[in-house]
Order: C-alpha cells, then structure tokens, then sequence
C-alpha cells in the first residue's frame, strides 16, 4: 500500500508540475512576457516544484528529516548522478560564466546551508533548528539570486526562444494550472505519507528515505531534461538546469519550508552536508581543471560512481 501511495503521488507530482508548467507559460506568453524570463521562473518552478511540495508538505506534517533530506538528496542527486549521466551521453562545455559566477554561487548555497543547520556546534544550542529566521535568510539569497539571473536574462537574445512555448486556448491554461495545483498538492500529500510508511515498515530513518528514495524521485524532471537535452546535443543545458534547480532548492524550497515551521535537523549529519558541498566543489574542479572547460565521459563517470559510493555509505550505516 505504501509503494502505491509512492507511485501514485510521484505520477500526480510530475503530471500536476508538467500541466501547471504549460499552463502558466502559455499565460506569460499571451501577456507578452519575454520566453526567457518565463524560463527562468516558470520553467524553473515546474522543474522543481515536486521538491517544493514534497518538502513543504513534509515540513506541515512534522517529518522534517524528509523536508530536508528531499533537498539535499535532490541536490547531490543533481550534481552527481544527472551530470554524470549527462556527461556519459555527450561531454558538457561549461561557459566562462558559469565557472566564475553560478557554480561557485551554488557551493556558497551549501556553506550557507551547513552554516545555518548546525547550531550545536557553532552556537552550543541543545539541537540543531532551521528556524524561521533561517527560513527567511535563505529567501532573501533567493531573491538576490533571482535578480542575478534577470540581470543576465536581459543581456540575452530572446527569439530564439520564442517558438519553443506553446500556444493555448485560455481555458485550457486555466484548466492546466488548476489541475495542476491540484494534482501537486495531492500526490505530494500520498508521496510524503507513503514514503514515511516505507520507511516505518523498513526499519529505516526518514532522513535515509529522504536522501535517497524521495530524492531521486523528485530530481526526475531535472534528470529527463538533461539526458534530452545531450541527445539533441545540447549538454550544456545540464549545467543551468542543475545549478538552477539546486539554488532554487536550497534558497527557495527549503526557505518556504523552514519559514512555514521550524525544522529539527536530526537525521541529516554533517556528512550529508559535507557532501554536498563537496558534489559542488568537485563539479566546478572538474569544469576548471581539465579538458579545457569540458566535463568528459571519464569525469562523469567518477561523479556517478561517487553518488553509488554515497549512497551505499547511507545504506550501510543505516
């Protein structure tokens, strides 16, 4: 029962994220909004709004380590595995900019994030707390970030793009984005419930469930993005689509979740945290150092088999 509530709330999840993307940049496109700008919000959002619901919806039910373990599963996820895999389908150029500015901006998310989630260490707090405050910090990086990224959306042609919106009727858009909502907010009340089960019924923290299970079912749009986008031999896509859906993540999804209640970080260690950081680091090394900007098959391969080796870490300590 558990796995179908698994499943069933995945498959609303990303249904409900693909109708209400549709929908609303089909509106944007029909008031004119520049497609770029739509990419950077709309798109953004859809892509990671199973995080978003999975984590806020975690969050109202008091199962925190899911809150938390959902994004910083989803991030390592994103940075190791989907770029990794990506890379293994067609080696990824990495832009000047993006080495200077986005990937250092996403490891800086990761610091911020084991800054804040550990209390007892730096300030001798009883537990470690993602308060309110600490929600709200992490909004204000996310509007920065957002500001960043308009900034460089308007030093951009935006014809190019243009074509790639569909056009629809409005009450089809209307019908998309309700639906949508409503499929979101469903499926991701079956899918915390039903990963919660799994993990009872196992004998296995939330936070494990959370870091691997949940994780990878909610980086599924990012995943299915990047591998297209190689096969139509576009592999730098990956890179933005990662770096976006993990500052959008950290910043956005776990600042809603914190600023909506706080939440006790327990089962998620600083392993976890170091790991993160770590996945960042390790992808900008690999973009800095060799191949002249290209991540190489041979490169993604050691991403992947580092997330095989993190995960089998989880497993084994679990």
């Amino acid at each position: 029962m558990n796995i179908l509530l698994l499943v069933g709330g995945l498959v609303l999840i990303l249904a409900g994220a693909n109708g209400l993307t549709d929908g609303a940049a089909a509106v944007a496109k029909r008031f004119r909004i520049p497609s770029i700008v739509i990419g950077l919000t709309i798109v953004a959002f859809g892509t990671s709004a199973p995080e978003l619901v999975v984590s806020v919806s975690s969050a109202i039910k008091g199962s925190a380590d899911i809150a938390i373990g959902n994004v910083v599963g989803s991030n390592v996820f994103n940075s190791l595995m989907i770029v990794g895999c990506t890379a293994l389908f067609a080696p990824i150029v990495v832009s000047r900019n993006t080495l200077k500015k986005e990937i250092p901006l996403c490891i800086l998310s990761s610091v911020v994030l084991l800054i804040i989630a550990n209390d007892v260490w730096l300030d001798g707090d009883s537990e470690n707390i993602l308060n309110t405050t600490d929600g709200w910090v992490l909004l204000c990086f996310f509007v920065i970030f957002l500001g960043y990224t308009f900034a460089i959306a308007g030093n951009k042609d935006d014809e190019a793009e243009e074509d790639e919106i569909k056009e629809l009727p409005v009450w089809r858009s209307t019908l998309y984005i309700i639906g949508g909502l409503a499929a979101l907010i469903w499926g991701g009340s079956l899918f915390v419930d039903g990963a919660g089960g799994i993990a009872r019924s196992l004998g296995v923290s939330e936070s494990v469930i959370g870091l691997t299970l949940v994780a990878g079912g909610t980086s599924l749009p990012e995943l299915a993005t990047s591998i297209v986008a190689a096969l139509k031999k576009n592999p730098e896509i990956a890179i933005g689509n990662v770096i976006g859906s993990n500052l959008f993540n950290i910043f956005f999804v776990l600042g809603c979740s914190a600023s909506i209640t706080p939440l006790a970080v327990t089962g998620i260690t600083n392993f976890d945290l170091l790991t993160l950081v770590g996945s960042g680091i390790l992808l900008w090394l690999f973009g800095l150092f060799f191949a002249k900007r290209t991540i190489t098959r041979i490169e993604g391969s050691i991403l992947v088999l580092a997330y095989v080796a993190y995960t089998a870490v989880l497993i084994y300590q679990a």
